[in-house]
């Protein structure tokens, strides 16, 4: 895709391998919260700048209001390495979106870490990693037409490519999928895009929409049988169990 339809954060520069930069929101130590690593000790690369706008969007600093500094590839490689982490997680905002990301991925596995990338599958991009954490954004997250009349339309026509989708899932040497869902008439939709992708059910993950320890409680009364019927994965959102709603974990 042209570089125009994505110029929702500035461009990197490209100074020659390993010196390119990207804009990154923030970096940290933590436990990998969702999907099939729960727990996994991980060192976070989240990137500032996303092509969607989810109207539920936990991390607005990286989406709607993308913010951070510039890195180099050289930077980031040496600062996983110094959080004695074995595995790092790529996220975002969007991921994919940097210029820069192909780089900064091929760097991180030739240094020896397991990578995963945490995208939402609307960009197509050759890009090595260890897992794929495909997330498909739902009808439900396209932000309110009257409020947000640009990113509505945008976020829509952008949402769910499932021909790209189903291109970085036949690249990856594993991959989980991953939806959030904030109520029962979300469900159909689940099962068609995970049909429509031709995945097995074992990579399915549910998780809930909140973002405190009530809302997934409550949610997983409802939530969870549902999964299980259908032979998904029901997935918490672990991180907001151990360490509550904010930036760094």
């Amino acid at each position: 895709m042209g570089k125009s339809q994505f110029s929702h954060a500035p461009a990197e520069s490209t100074r020659g391998p390993g010196h390119a930069q990207l804009l990154v929101s923030e970096t940290f130590l933590s436990r990998q919260g969702e999907g099939r690593l729960t727990g996994t000790e991980s060192f976070f690369i989240r990137t500032s700048g996303c092509n969607l706008r989810c109207w539920f969007c936990d991390t607005p600093y990286a989406s709607w209001d993308p913010s951070g500094d510039r890195q180099s590839i050289e930077s980031l490689v040496d600062a996983a390495r110094q959080s004695g982490a074995e595995h790092v997680v790529l996220t975002g905002g969007e991921p994919l979106l940097p210029a820069a990301a192909t780089e900064l991925s091929h760097a991180l596995m030739e240094a020896g870490f397991h990578l995963t990338i945490e995208t939402a599958g609307t960009i197509d991009k050759p890009i090595p990693c260890d897992l794929l954490s495909l997330s498909p954004k739902l009808a439900d997250s396209t932000p309110d037409p009257q409020q947000h009349p640009r990113w509505s339309r945008l976020h829509e026509q952008r949402r769910m490519p499932l021909d790209t989708m189903r291109k970085l899932i036949d690249a990856a040497i594993a991959f989980q999928l991953k939806f959030v869902v904030g109520d029962a008439a979300q469900f159909d939709e689940v099962q068609d895009v995970s049909r429509g992708l031709e995945v097995d059910n074992d990579d399915v993950y549910i998780m809930p929409q909140g973002v405190t320890n009530a809302q997934m409680d409550a949610a997983e009364r409802w939530l969870r049988p549902l999964a299980e019927s259908a032979g998904y994965q029901y997935c918490d959102r672990m991180q907001i169990r151990w360490f509550g709603n904010r930036r760094g974990t």
